[in-house]
């Protein structure tokens, strides 16, 4: 099941973007502000709203490491903001001056694209705010954007319905008609599918258009076959044009916003409809979903914002290992039991129900507390459970720390000491990559994709961030 738990409603006219981070909510709309939420409680930030564009704000979203937003305009600029205190950090100018109508950061933080309605795509240096690289679209403006979870590429959509893939230099490897009537939004799952016959694996892409469709389709990408991109599927279910389109986290539902003011939830795997959800009295302009948590916000030209909560026991079997560790001390039972079927630990579930275990007790249980008081007999079933506990008390810990996302190495969960590249584009702590190499297969941590080199390269840059960081916070 799936409810309906708080409605925003601060905005003064069209709501056009939400976005989610760990820990906060960002929409922005015609009336040219950005909002920014709590996620534990739904209040609005402090230094909210945030304030300089001079027109409508048409999409915002978080860095990976949620500490910058991004927000674009019909003023022509793109700006980031430092989330924790609402202060501008740079203002970037579309070279032509062109409305801004679509942002995304990649999934290393590096880089920001911007897509404009002249059709002018320009990728930032995201650390310098300098202009990278500059390209174009044929016809129509740019209006929908979306980064592979590897980074090797990224996707635009037009007003005119073709989707452009280009890769991480801004080279357009591949151009074609996906929607008569124009595209209108697009999304990348971030769970790889296998293809059991090569062995090769491929991402789930979405796309939506003015033709009342969403369709899907498999992209690929390796150094030595080079790009594939191909036609999946198409959904039923609107009736009007379709306007927004997303991908939970765990990449098992995908949902979809329509002008005829519905919003549909399907699962990916079945293509079956699961939930049609008919709150917003007009358009639904957009929709996200929570990265760690079963959340989902929607977003309309009636003006609101509904966050919608989706039942744990419905979706146990699709829940997503990384839950919400900022909030873990402020879990409820049914957030702990959430959390056990995401580790594999469904038949402890009402076991811990019954001992009322909500977040706070969970994190503090022991070997003994677990023998004596949950009265766990097998000694490698409470080895497992405090394993898994003995994981989220670190990620808590990071979080808690403070430490930027991108310092800390996907492996070990650690702050890096001697940072690499891989062939991935990824940067991971040097020994634990080479490990990783040399006992697994040549795969990357972070795609399970196959590493086309086991070259690793000193990311020096980084290891100098880290000392600096170090140094401010040291003292």
């Amino acid at each position: 099941m799936v409810k309906l738990i708080h409605t925003l409603a601060d905005h003064d006219d069209d709501v056009n973007c939400c976005a989610f981070s760990l820990s906060l909510l960002a929409t922005c709309s015609l009336d040219k502000t950005i909002r920014l939420y709590c996620l534990s409680d739904f209040t609005e930030l402090p230094h909210s709203p945030l304030k300089f564009h001079t027109y409508a704000v048409h999409c915002c979203c978080f860095s990976p490491s949620g500490h910058i937003l991004a927000s674009c305009s019909t003023d022509g600029t793109t700006v980031l903001w430092d989330t924790q205190n609402g202060e501008i950090l740079a203002v970037m100018e579309q070279p032509s001056g062109s409305p801004v109508r679509v942002c995304r950061f990649s999934p290393d933080s590096s880089c920001l694209v911007s897509g404009a309605a002249d059709g002018t795509v320009v990728l930032w240096n995201a650390q310098s705010y300098k202009l990278y690289r500059c390209g174009s679209v044929k016809d129509g403006s740019l209006v929908a954007c979306a980064f592979s979870p590897n980074g090797n590429l990224f996707v635009t959509g037009s007003s005119c319905g073709d989707l452009t893939v280009w890769d991480d230099k801004m080279r357009c490897l591949h151009s074609e008609k996906a929607h008569d009537l124009g595209i209108t939004c697009c999304d990348f799952s971030s769970q790889p599918v296998s293809d059991g016959e090569q062995g090769l694996q491929f991402f789930r892409l979405a796309s939506c258009g003015q033709d009342c469709q969403i369709k899907i389709w498999m992209v690929s990408f390796t150094h030595i076959l080079g790009f594939e991109l191909k036609y999946k599927s198409t959904l039923s279910g609107h009736c009007a044009p379709v306007l927004a389109c997303a991908f939970s986290h765990n990449g098992q539902m995908l949902v979809s916003g329509s002008v005829d003011k519905s919003v549909i939830v399907y699962d990916t795997n079945t293509e079956n409809i699961l939930y049609t959800l008919t709150q917003h009295t007009r358009y639904v302009t957009t929709c996200a979903f929570a990265p760690s948590i079963l959340l989902l916000a929607t977003g309309s030209m009636d003006k609101t914002v509904n966050i919608w909560q989706f039942d744990p026991g419905a979706l146990c079997q699709g829940i997503p290992e990384d839950q919400p560790e900022q909030f873990a001390e402020d879990w409820s039972e049914d957030d702990v039991s959430d959390w056990l079927c995401a580790q594999g630990l469904k038949d402890l579930v009402d076991i811990f129900k019954m001992n009322n275990i909500d977040g706070r007790e969970l994190l503090n249980l022991t070997k003994e507390s677990l023998a004596d008081d949950l009265k766990i007999e097998s000694l490698g079933l409470r080895s497992k459970v405090l394993r898994k506990i003995e994981e989220l008390r670190k990620k808590v810990k990071i979080l808690s720390s403070g430490i930027p996302d991108e310092f800390i190495c996907p492996i070990t969960r650690e702050l890096m000491k001697d940072p690499v590249i891989a062939s991935d584009g990824y940067s991971y702590e040097k020994e634990a990559m080479e490990n990783w190499i040399s006992k697994k297969k040549r795969t990357s941590p972070m795609t399970n994709l196959v590493l086309p080199s086991v070259v690793l390269t000193p990311n020096r840059t980084l290891k100098m961030a880290i000392d600096r960081w170090l140094e401010t916070h040291q003292k």
